[in-house]
């Protein structure tokens, strides 16, 4: 089977690692609207052509499945993604307030979310943790994380005085939702910057965990990735190599 994975940037490798680490397919087409990100600045109506003209690159692949790696397109585009398409497509969003609610069981818990402008505006995780029954829920735009990913910026102080700048006034939460795909490419960052005490979810793990209750078998011995961008391809794969490892 053949899977496309859709991001607004270097985001979705995340979620693609973990499809290499689990391999339910035999090849992941990565495409990473790098051009145009970040799309969490963006409006709803942006957001939901870049999702319509995702699809129609992926068009172009015989793929299987498409899985929707941004958060901003999960909470905006993906109905409409789904009309236009003849394959499934998967977000992001439902399976990671599903990981939460089998990591998490206290509704009593401090849940922190933290994502871009556009997918906290958009109240999907606060919305849906409300109606599991969470009352301790707080949730922040954490944007400028993006550009840091983007430009390969991991570790050190420009990505801690970042840090600082959003969580200074932070009480350590017990789970924090990563509720971008750029962001577990700093969960070591995040997770050191509360004492490593929270629970981190991260979308990658999220999506396998999803996929497998919901059928998917690891029956493939390799997977290969392909990746593809809209500008900037060779920095993409200098990501890759060093997340990715290949």
């Amino acid at each position: 089977m053949r899977v496309g994975v859709f991001d607004s940037g270097a985001g979705g490798l995340t979620v693609a690692k973990s499809l290499l680490q689990t391999p339910f397919f035999d090849e992941i087409i990565y495409y990473g609207d790098t051009a145009r990100v970040p799309y969490g600045t963006k409006d709803s109506n942006t957001i939901i052509r870049y999702g319509l003209e995702a699809i129609e690159f992926f068009n172009n692949f015989d793929i299987d499945v498409l899985i929707t790696a941004c958060n901003t397109v999960s909470a905006y585009a993906l109905n409409d993604m789904r009309q236009k398409a003849k394959y499934p497509i998967y977000g992001v969003i439902e399976p990671g307030i599903w990981a939460l609610s089998r990591a998490v069981e206290k509704k009593d818990a401090n849940i922190l979310i933290i994502g871009t402008r556009a997918t906290i505006n958009s109240k999907q995780y606060q919305n849906s943790l409300k109606e599991l029954g969470y009352k301790n829920v707080t949730s922040i735009q954490t944007g400028m994380l993006v550009p840091i990913v983007e430009e390969g910026i991991f570790e050190g102080s420009v990505l801690n005085e970042m840090l600082s700048y959003y969580f200074k006034d932070i009480k350590t939460p017990d789970a924090i939702i990563l509720g971008c795909t750029h962001f577990p490419l700093i969960s070591e960052a995040i997770s050191r910057y509360f004492n490593n005490k929270p629970i981190l979810i991260h979308s990658g793990e999220a999506i396998v965990d999803y996929l497998k209750y919901h059928g998917f078998n690891q029956s493939c011995e390799k997977c290969n990735i392909t990746i593809y961008a809209s500008d900037n391809v060779e920095g993409l794969r200098k990501i890759s190599k060093k997340w990715l490892d290949r």
